[in-house]
C-alpha cells in the first residue's frame, strides 16, 4: 500500500513539473539597447523579438537655394521572428519658391516611391555590448505628379539598397552606430545605372530615462565627385512609454549644394 502511496505522489510530482516546464514562457533572445539615429533610422531595433512593431511619421523643411523642400512620411515596421524586421515607408516631397527666386521652375511635387525593407541581426554580444545586421531596401520610385497627368508611367525608376550595420555601447550611456552600404538607381526609360556609396556615422549619449541627445553624419561617396557631407545634431524626448519626439537639423559640411534643414519624427510603439 505504501509502495502504492509513493508511486502515486512521483506520478503528481511529475505531471506538476511538466505543466510547469510546457507553460513557462519561452525565454527570450539577448537584445542590447543602441540609440538609433533620426534622420536614417532603422529598419528595425538591432535584437528584435517577435511581435515588436513600431510607427513613425515625419516630417521635415530643407533649403535648397532655389526653392524650398517641404518632405514627410510614415513608416511601418515589425519583428516577423526573433531578430528579423520588415518596414514598408511612403516618403513624399513638395515644393514652393524661396525669397528671390519667385520664377525658378520648381520641381514636380511627388510620392517619392515605396520602399520595402528587411533587415536581420545576426550578432548580439553581450560580452562586447556589440550588434551587427545586414539588411535590404528596394523602393520603387514614381514619377512627379505633374508627369503622371501627361500619361508618364508610375514608376520612373528603382533603387537597390543593400545594408550593414554594426552598433556598440562603449559606456552604459555612449553609444556609437555606423550604418552602410551602396545605393544603386536604375532609371527606366534613359536605361541609366548610377552608385553612390552611403556611410552614415553616428555618436550619442544616452540618459538612464532612454532619452538622448547626438550626432548623427551622413556621408555620400560617387564616383569622382567631390563627397558630401551633412552633419545632424539631433535629440529625442520620450513623452509616455510609447510615444517619443525626435527633432533634427542639418547642417551640410562638404560638397553639398543644399542649405541647412530640419526634421521631426514621432515614434510610437504600439
Amino acid at each position: 500500500m505504501k509502495n502504492v502511496f509513493a508511486t502515486l505522489l512521483l506520478i503528481t510530482a511529475s505531471i506538476n513539473t511538466y505543466a510547469q516546464l510546457t507553460d513557462a514562457t519561452p525565454k527570450q533572445p539577448l537584445k542590447l539597447h543602441h540609440a538609433e539615429p533620426l534622420y536614417t533610422d532603422l529598419i528595425r531595433d538591432l535584437g528584435a523579438r517577435k511581435g515588436e512593431r513600431e510607427l513613425n511619421v515625419g516630417f521635415g523643411v530643407s533649403d535648397e537655394k532655389d526653392y524650398i523642400s517641404y518632405s514627410g512620411f510614415a513608416e511601418y515596421e515589425f519583428a516577423v521572428a526573433n531578430r528579423l524586421g520588415l518596414e514598408i515607408e511612403v516618403p513624399f516631397e513638395v515644393y514652393a519658391h524661396s525669397t528671390g527666386h519667385q520664377d525658378y521652375s520648381l520641381p514636380g511635387n511627388r510620392i517619392e516611391g515605396i520602399k520595402l525593407a528587411t533587415q536581420y541581426t545576426f550578432m548580439v554580444s553581450k560580452k562586447y555590448q556589440t550588434s551587427m545586421a545586414v539588411g535590404y531596401i528596394q523602393e520603387m520610385i514614381f514619377s512627379p505628379l505633374p508627369a503622371l497627368d501627361h500619361n508618364a508611367p508610375l514608376f520612373e525608376g528603382t533603387r537597390y539598397n543593400p545594408i550593414f550595420i554594426a552598433a556598440t555601447r562603449i559606456t552604459p550611456n555612449i553609444h556609437a552606430l555606423l550604418y552602410t552600404g551602396p545605393s544603386i538607381e536604375q532609371t527606366f526609360e534613359s536605361k541609366e545605372w548610377d552608385t553612390v556609396m552611403d556611410v552614415n556615422a553616428n555618436l550619442h549619449y544616452v540618459f538612464k530615462n532612454g532619452n538622448f541627445v547626438g550626432l548623427e553624419t551622413n556621408m555620400e561617396f560617387a564616383g569622382s565627385t567631390k563627397p558630401q557631407f551633412v552633419l545632424r545634431p539631433q535629440f529625442k524626448v520620450a513623452f509616455s512609454k510609447d510615444v517619443s519626439i525626435g527633432v533634427l537639423a542639418g547642417i551640410p559640411a562638404s560638397g553639398h549644394g543644399h542649405g541647412l534643414s530640419a526634421m521631426t519624427r514621432m515614434i510610437w510603439v504600439p
